[in-house]
């Protein structure tokens, strides 16, 4: 079904039964765009592609959600590169969201995965030899001294789903990109 799609989901949560855990993981569309050249129209899918389905998906679930709730964000919600303040805003809005309904849905656990750079079709916006050339560097500028896997950001999501005592919390898998420039 299509996450922005509110009815659909509605209708698919009343007929699930209990939901033990709901794990988010809608992304939008993938890039970067000068804030310079970003327009209101790319503004507006960043928020339609992933903050409103993210949303729409816990609303929709909360009438079965039993267990824990996990949104997956992105690493440019916390961190300062040019090129991508739409996704820094759409990505902080969920993460903004995540303490404020451990609080409102508990005893409901609510919690977020905050990825940095991993390696995905999302980045296959750009040609193979633009992306190898670019986890390279971004992999040399790391503490781990490599981009992520999807394995990675799965351990993250089993943790949260798994830990009882863990609520309101964005866990940051980014291979120490918050780090990087202390060393």
């Amino acid at each position: 079904m299509d996450a922005r799609d509110y009815e659909a989901l509605q209708a698919f949560f009343a007929s699930s039964g209990p939901v033990d855990h709901l794990v988010v993981t809608v992304t939008g569309a993938p890039g970067t765009t000068a804030f310079a050249d970003l327009t209101m129209d790319g503004v507006r899918e960043g928020v339609e592609g992933k903050l409103v389905p993210h949303t729409a998906a816990a609303r929709a679930a909360l009438p079965v959600l039993r267990g824990s709730l996990t949104f997956v964000t992105a690493a440019s919600a916390g961190a300062a590169m040019p090129g991508t303040a739409a996704l820094a805003a759409v990505n902080a809005g969920i993460e903004a969201m995540v303490p404020v309904l451990a609080v409102e849905l508990a005893p409901v656990r609510v919690n977020a995965v905050s990825p940095g750079v991993i390696d995905t079709p999302w980045w296959d916006f750009l040609d193979a030899d633009t992306k190898a050339a670019t986890f390279e560097a971004m992999a040399a500028g790391l503490p781990a001294r490599r981009v992520g896997t999807p394995d990675d950001i799965a351990a993250a999501i089993a943790f949260l789903t798994d830990n009882t005592y863990t609520t309101g919390v964005v866990l940051r898998v980014d291979g120490g990109a918050r780090l990087a420039s202390a060393a």
